[in-house]
């Protein structure tokens, strides 16, 4: 039986827009760059968008990160995760043809890591933080043009590959083993840990199951497939239309999948049992979710309206409080389309990274006070 978070929808009339509020529901270090003030740029930082205490301006652009960044995010198609270990904040992403990139906690630098080959060269559709049993922090990288798993050190080593799975490999799910036995391709969108095991979204790809791989080692660290498979496409409750970035809350053992096609948050149990579908508003397409605070980010490949681009949705719990549009209110208008954030409380304020796809780009958001 399906769980949904039900959703209501308001009308609000604020400076003449409308919008819709919902309710219930020792590291090798290449390269360091310090951001330059944004005041020292020619956007305006005037304009801001969404809505009550949750409004957002432009803090730092694509200019502001190093020019092997620069060089590289117009075809960027990838996100963001952070390190939420106590004393952290650091967020990292990949670029291909530059690797590893770390943003620091304060979100003032920015550092290029040195970066395997393999790794460096492929697209890391997303990235995951995590920890092991014993404390030691790792990188995941879903590469989906290569269809392999990358792991790496915070310093950009790399420790693991999990290769795609053949037609020996069992899974619990019969659709799964024929899909491989048949030549079916291994394309990673997303991945995520718990516990001692990977959690790896495939909606590029017409299984879109998400496939769990276990850790069978941890020094020298390793993994292989597991049985666990749940999911499978379709718009019945915890299927996906495209299952695409999925992440666990910090502090819970949940796994939330963003489901693309569907306009939906799956949420399940590391065992794969199916919990709570998050409903988000029809035809915004959301490519990922984040938390922090009690708050989430959404990042939307379209809204409703595609000619004003997509949006940021901002949610307190399970609801729907402000709507950023970078295109049309903040007048970025490379943000046609948002495929990863992530949002960060600083010295009491919030802030966002976003990422969009084609063309790619990055921006960094401020709250308003």
């Amino acid at each position: 039986m399906r769980k949904i978070v039900f959703l209501f929808f308001a009308v609000t009339l604020i400076i003449g827009s409308a919008y819709a509020h919902v309710t219930d529901h020792s590291a090798t270090e290449t390269k360091s760059f310090q951001f330059v003030a944004h005041h020292e740029t020619s956007h305006d930082t005037q304009l801001t968008s969404g809505q009550g205490a949750l409004k957002f301006k432009v803090l730092y652009t694509r200019d502001h990160f190093p020019t092997e960044v620069v060089t590289a995010i117009d075809k960027a198609h990838g996100g963001f995760d952070v390190d939420r270990r106590d004393g952290k904040g650091e967020t990292y992403f990949q670029l291909p043809g530059v690797g590893i990139i770390e943003i620091s906690a304060d979100l003032k630098t920015t550092r290029l890591i040195e970066t395997p080959a393999a790794l460096k060269d492929a697209n890391a559709h997303y990235v995951t933080v995590w920890s092991t049993t014993d404390g030691m922090p790792y990188l995941s990288f879903p590469a989906n043009d290569v269809g392999k798993i990358f792991t790496t050190t915070l310093d950009g080593k790399l420790v693991h590959t999990l290769e795609a799975p053949d037609a020996m490999t069992d899974f619990e799910h019969q659709a799964v083993n024929t899909y491989f036995s048949e030549g079916g391709a291994f394309v990673p969108t997303g991945v995520t840990h718990v516990d001692g095991m990977l959690y790896i979204t495939t909606g590029y790809s017409d299984l879109d199951y998400i496939l769990g791989a276990k850790l069978t080692s941890l020094d020298p660290l390793e993994a292989s497939w597991y049985p666990l498979a749940f999911g499978g496409r379709g718009d019945e409750p915890g299927q996906f239309g495209t299952g695409h970035h999925i992440t666990v809350p910090y502090g819970t053992n949940r796994l939330d999948a963003s489901d693309r096609a569907n306009a939906e948050i799956e949420r399940y149990a590391p065992d794969g049992t199916y919990l709570e579908t998050l409903p988000l508003i029809k035809g915004s397409f959301p490519c990922s979710i984040d938390y922090e605070a009690g708050y989430a980010v959404v990042a939307c490949l379209y809204g409703p309206n595609k000619e004003k681009g997509a949006p940021l949705y901002i949610l307190d719990g399970n609801n729907l409080v402000s709507t950023v549009m970078l295109k049309e209110e903040l007048g970025v208008e490379t943000f046609q389309h948002l495929h990863g954030a992530v949002i960060r409380k600083v010295d009491g304020k919030f802030y966002i990274i976003a990422q969009s796809w084609n063309p790619g780009d990055i921006i960094v958001l401020e709250q308003v006070m």
